[in-house]
């Protein structure tokens, strides 16, 4: 017999939807939720168990790329190895330890990096992706100050015309997938004329269309001001311990021993989900893929992102500096700054980048992306018909943060999920 709980038949709210919500989380993912739900004339809640955008929504690259958002566990992973994964310079670094949820969560990762089961995910996100820009564009029509900036030149660098054909192979597939992306590869000598912070280490080129960025902290602070703003409550300090639903409200009980009621909670705590849902019927594991970020002064600021796929780094242009962004380190969340994998980066794109001073280092930052082992967010209702979760998005809690939490505002208000979100049933 299953021991997954059941779950209850029918939307959780008949007759009125909720008055009331709780948002556990103040990233990108929850506060865009708390905001969308106020647009129903929801009052909201948002419980932070350090700051706004604290988490992974802090340090990020700030890519907002629908033609690149695709799930992580792919074919290309298991080519890696075991010695690359086992070094701290590797972009892909698996600190060997003893812990059983790491090992579950692995095998599980293995066993979804296939060509079919990618073919299956990217699918689930493309409907995702299609609506991610336009979601951006619902949040500042309606009052939330800090912009999106149009990505004019979006170049994926590599060394070798050879390197970028697992990019180019990956950009036919996402398109093959229905995601509607447009790239042409380009010589080496065209990237360094549309980006001359570009050495002549850079032999070729991807150029790809129709992406944005933005500032991330800034745009996080602007959407926590923007759900003040229309009356909703930020508690920041607030570590959340417990959920107790009932059959009128959940409570949500703090460290503190703060206790308060409401109609339904939503719970987009990034990598730390497993510790208010998995009682709720959330079995999926959630692991830390730590990234790894920091600023740098740039003679000439790029006109737009720069990636480099090999090396697994992103540079973006933000304000007066150049934020550095890589790596994938499954480690616990909450371990400090391993400041080699700092050294690593630096040492990888050095060689790429012409008058930026990767010495003048500002903001080191390391924070815990939350990866699930199929690739696939979470994002539903649970087993207890007022707990909802929302997240488990990976590397793109940014740039599909707004759009989960338009769909999560009508999952809370039906009690059931609307078919886009589907595929991330928090249940599956």
């Amino acid at each position: 017999m299953s021991s997954q709980p059941d779950r209850q038949d029918g939307p959780a709210f008949l007759g009125h939807a909720p008055g009331t919500v709780a948002v556990i989380g103040a990233g990108m993912v929850g506060l865009s939720t708390a905001w969308f739900l106020q647009e129903a004339g929801v009052h909201v809640t948002v419980y932070e168990r350090s700051r706004v955008g604290a988490g992974a929504s802090w340090g990020n690259a700030g890519w907002l790329t629908p033609g690149l958002a695709a799930p992580l566990p792919e074919p290309a992973v298991l080519r890696y190895g075991l010695r690359a994964v086992l070094s701290s310079r590797s972009p892909v670094y698996l600190p060997l330890r003893a812990d059983r949820s790491l090992l579950r969560f692995l095998v599980s990762f293995v066993a979804h990096s296939t060509a079919r089961r990618w073919r299956r995910g990217m699918a689930a996100y493309v409907p995702l992706n299609e609506r991610s820009l336009e979601a951006f564009d619902v949040l500042a029509a309606g009052g939330v100050a800090a912009t999106t900036t149009e990505a004019g030149n979006f170049l994926a660098c590599y060394a070798r015309e050879r390197d970028r054909r697992g990019l180019l192979a990956e950009l036919a597939h996402i398109r093959a997938a229905g995601q509607d992306v447009r790239f042409h590869p380009v010589p080496g000598l065209r990237a360094r004329v549309l980006e001359p912070v570009l050495t002549e280490r850079v032999g070729a080129a991807i150029q790809i269309y129709g992406q944005r960025y933005l500032h991330p902290p800034q745009f996080v602070r602007s959407l926590a001001e923007a759900v003040r703003a229309r009356g909703g409550r930020i508690v920041e300090g607030a570590d959340v311990v417990d959920l107790r639903p009932g059959p009128g409200g959940v409570g949500v009980v703090c460290r503190s021993g703060q206790d308060e009621r409401h109609d339904a909670v939503v719970v987009a705590t990034g990598a730390a989900f497993g510790e208010l849902v998995t009682r709720f019927g959330v079995r999926q594991p959630v692991q830390a893929g730590r990234g790894y970020s920091f600023s740098v002064p740039a003679e000439r600021m790029p006109g737009g992102p720069l990636y480099f796929p090999t090396q697994r780094v992103a540079c973006t242009p933000l304000d007066d500096r150049l934020r550095v962004a890589g790596m994938m380190e499954f480690r616990r969340h909450g371990d400090p700054l391993d400041p080699r994998r700092i050294t690593a980066i630096v040492d990888a794109v050095r060689p790429f980048l012409h008058g930026v001073d990767l010495d003048d280092r500002r903001d080191e930052w390391v924070g815990s992306r939350p990866c699930t082992p199929d690739g696939l967010p979470l994002a539903g209702v649970t087993a207890a018909p007022r707990v909802f979760v929302a997240g488990g998005h990976g590397m793109w809690g940014v740039a599909l943060g707004p759009v989960t939490g338009q769909l999560m505002a009508q999952t809370v208000l039906k009690g059931e999920a609307p078919p886009e979100l589907a595929p991330f049933d928090p249940l599956r």
